[in-house]
Parts: structure tokens; sequence; C-alpha cells
């Protein structure tokens, strides 16, 4: 891949020649990080702490795919950690298999995706390569991110809501050529264009985490959150609630921050937050053994949001633990308050006490990732210096496995980076002026 590097500029205003990159030759093979389809009962018998990435997760030379309609090629220079990264590594709850095996029965093209390899990864900033057919937005030697909505749009229910798609997929976790990798592959209105005044590794960060937020917090599909709203954020230094708490600043709200040590408290704090709850300090457990919930710790918790609020309830609760955390969410939540869920990274089997909900006119809301133009207004925010990426390190390829054991072990805050192509960190700020305006916030956020 020396030949496509030396085609795009370290640093400088100017990005790569697209007549240069267009003329370039794609390698037909390049390094990816993969799961192995014989692989997927390596892990029986153990408990998911106990399940480690670093021996699940390798790093291979690979076929390059060919082009369909509407897809593109991109050189990945950096790329990131999501837990569906965590989630294929550990094949839990499910092998991703069985999503590329259906898949691939869809049509002749998409069983370019049904391989005894699954390339895996969420998040890129990179370069187009090359577009196929029916292409006209972007064209070769675009810096560009790539938000993890595949889609098909053969079917009227996801023409208002592309979430609402029944073909809608998770592109690296249900589709293959997924952004761990030297290259890969994507649908063309997956892309987006790379903010001007980030790195490589900034710029990948945000993807995945940072339109689940926007979609989850701020859109009208989710909480529509709004001026003077409270809102309780539980992991709030972390890969998704580090956008949602920077959101929740910068729309006028009140965030609570959840979490789970005082370093991780001081990097909400860095981040303008007042109100923050380190729930092992304070000893918050609200399950008295594996079945049993204790109703006194939710009502505990609800006081110490009291005593932070001046005595006001949350208006919302964004919600991504899942099992350990949901009867106590429901709980907190403020009369006709919403609670707003994804992920369930704890567990998928919620349980909580319905007259909490039912009695007290609260809403439950789901969200999943987000549409296009939602993603799109995510980015936008990055691109405008009103969120910054959250990014705590950054590992070469070749440590994928320790970086994705860090975020399975809770051993991070904010996202962790995954260097691709790009040689070293600090590489591909196109715009200087710009960062120099923005630099101090985002040094606060990437030394976290």
């Amino acid at each position: 891949m020396q030949h496509i590097l030396d085609l795009i500029p370290a640093d400088g205003p100017n990005g790569p020649d697209p007549e240069a990159v267009a003329a370039a030759e794609v390698p037909d093979h390049y390094r990816a990080v993969t799961v192995h389809k014989d692989e997927v009962d390596m892990f029986e018998g153990l408990a998911s702490k106990d399940k480690d990435p670093r021996k699940s997760l390798h790093v291979e030379d690979v076929p390059t795919p060919e082009l369909a309609p509407g897809e593109a090629l991109v050189a990945v220079m950096a790329s990131a950690i999501n837990y569906n990264t965590v989630w294929t590594s550990i094949f839990e709850p499910v092998s991703t298999f069985g999503f590329l095996e259906r898949y691939g029965r869809t049509s002749p093209v998409n069983a370019r995706h049904d391989l005894p390899y699954h390339i895996v990864g969420s998040d890129l900033a990179g370069v187009v390569l090359r577009t196929g057919p029916g292409v006209n937005a972007w064209k070769p030697g675009d810096e560009v991110v790539a938000h993890c909505l595949s889609v098909e749009l053969e079917h009227p229910d996801g023409h208002a809501d592309t979430m609402l798609d029944p073909e809608q997929r998770i592109w690296g976790f249900e589709t293959n050529f997924g952004g761990l990798a030297e290259i890969a592959l994507v649908k063309s209105n997956q892309l987006m264009p790379k903010p001007r005044h980030l790195t490589w590794e900034e710029a990948a960060a945000p993807g995945l985490v940072n339109s689940t937020a926007y979609r989850q917090l701020i859109s009208k599909n989710g909480a529509a959150l709004k001026l003077g709203d409270t809102v309780l954020i539980w992991g709030a230094s972390g890969g998704l609630g580090s956008y949602a708490t920077q959101m929740a600043l910068a729309a006028g709200a009140t965030p609570v921050c959840v979490v789970s040590s005082e370093d991780k408290a001081q990097l909400c704090r860095s981040m303008g937050a007042e109100l923050v709850i380190d729930r092992r300090a304070e000893g918050f457990k609200f399950w008295k053994d594996e079945t049993t919930q204790d109703p006194k710790e939710w009502r505990r918790f609800g006081t110490r949001i009291r005593e932070l609020t001046g005595g006001r309830d949350v208006d919302i609760v964004f919600e991504h633990p899942g099992r350990e955390t949901f009867g106590a969410r429901v709980f907190a939540a403020r009369t006709g308050g919403t609670i707003v869920t994804c992920a369930s990274t704890s567990g998928f089997m919620h349980e909580y006490d319905n007259r909490y909900l039912w009695m007290n006119l609260k809403r439950i809301v789901g969200s999943h990732f987000a549409n296009y133009r939602e993603a799109w207004e995510a980015n936008d925010l990055i691109n405008r210096g009103l969120i910054h990426p959250t990014l705590s390190k950054a590992y070469p390829l070749e440590e994928i496995g320790q970086a994705a054991c860090d975020v399975h072990r809770n051993l991070h805050q904010g996202k962790v980076g995954v260097l691709c192509l790009a040689p070293q960190e600090g590489l591909g700020i196109r715009d200087p002026e710009k960062r120099a305006r923005f630099e101090d916030l985002i040094n606060r956020f990437r030394d976290v």
C-alpha cells in the first residue's frame, strides 16, 4: 500500500490529487482484522468477562472485494473500537457469521459477504480509492469518514427513516469488509466529509457513537432533548456517554453524569459537567443477587440525583448498560419523563417495576444507531467545533486484540482508536487555523 500512502499528504491544506489517486493501482490484497468462522466455539463455557479478544482477533491478508453499483473502496487511515467489535470478537450474543450468511442469501452481489472470515469495524477515516457505477457524489481522492448504516432502500418503510428499513444493517458487524483494515468496502451513502481540522484517528473516533448519541438524545426519533432539560447519562466518560454529555451541555441542558472512578469523573468535569456521581465510590448496587433487584438502592440513587439537582428528577434517562441498571433508570426518570435505550452492554433481558412506568406516565424509547441525515448532522457538529472527539488512545493495527480487550474490560475512557494505514498519530490535518481555534478543547478531550 505504500504507493497509495505516497499520494496522501501527511498534513497541509491540500489533500490527495484526485487524478493521481484514480490512476493508482488498487492492491489485490490488504491487511484486515478478522474473526474466523471455524473458531466460533473457542470460548464455549467461559463467562463473558473471561473471553479474551486477543485470542480471537487476527490481522491477516485478505483479497480485495469487487465493487458493486453504489459502493466505494476507501483507503482506511484510521478506525476505532466499538462495543460491537467486542461482541463480534467474543461471539456474543450470537456469532456474526449468521448475519453474513443471511445477507449473502439476499442476492448474488451480497453473496460476497458470506465468507469463512469476518472483517470487522464500524468506523473509518480515509480516502476514497474507487467508486462503483451510479456513484456521483464522491470521487477518488476525497477525504471521508463513514457512518455505519448499510441499507438497501428497496422497501417503502425505509424512505421516511432508513433505520426502519427491514434491510438495514450495521456495517462491519452485520456486513463484511469493515473499517478495521487497510481498505474498506462501503455504500456511497455511508460517506461524509472528514472534518479538516482533525487528525485521522480523531476523525475516525466519533462515527458510530456520535451518531448514536445524536439520534438517541437530540433527534425527534429519540428523546428530543430541549433547553433546560436534566438528563441522566450513565457511563458519561465513555465512548457513547462522552458525546451525549457534550451534546447535553451544548444544547443548554444539565447532564447528571454517572461514572465508575474519580479519573472518569474528572473527564466529565473537564467537559463542563458539574453534577457527577461516582457509582463505585458511593457503592450503588442495584441487584441483591443474580435474580433479585434492590428497590431501596433505586430510591437511594433517586435521592442522590435530587441532592445534586436541587430537588429535580431527570427529564431524560440516556440508557445503554441494559440489565444491570434498567430498573433503577425507569425509577429515576421524572413523572412524564423519557427513558431512551440502546445497546444493553450488561445484558439484554431487562427487568423493571412497571408501576413506575405506567402510573407515572413515563415512556421508553428504543434507539438504534442513526439514519443518514442524523449521522450527517452529528458529523457537522464535529466539523463546526461544537462537539469534539473523545479519544483515549490509538493502537497500531497489529495490537487490535489489546485495543478490543481494553474496551471489553472497561479500561478505557472515550474511544479507543486504531491506526490502519496512518504510520503515526497526528497526521491528516488540513486546516491548522481552524484547529488552533479549538486546540485547547481538542487536547482536553484527547488527554482523557
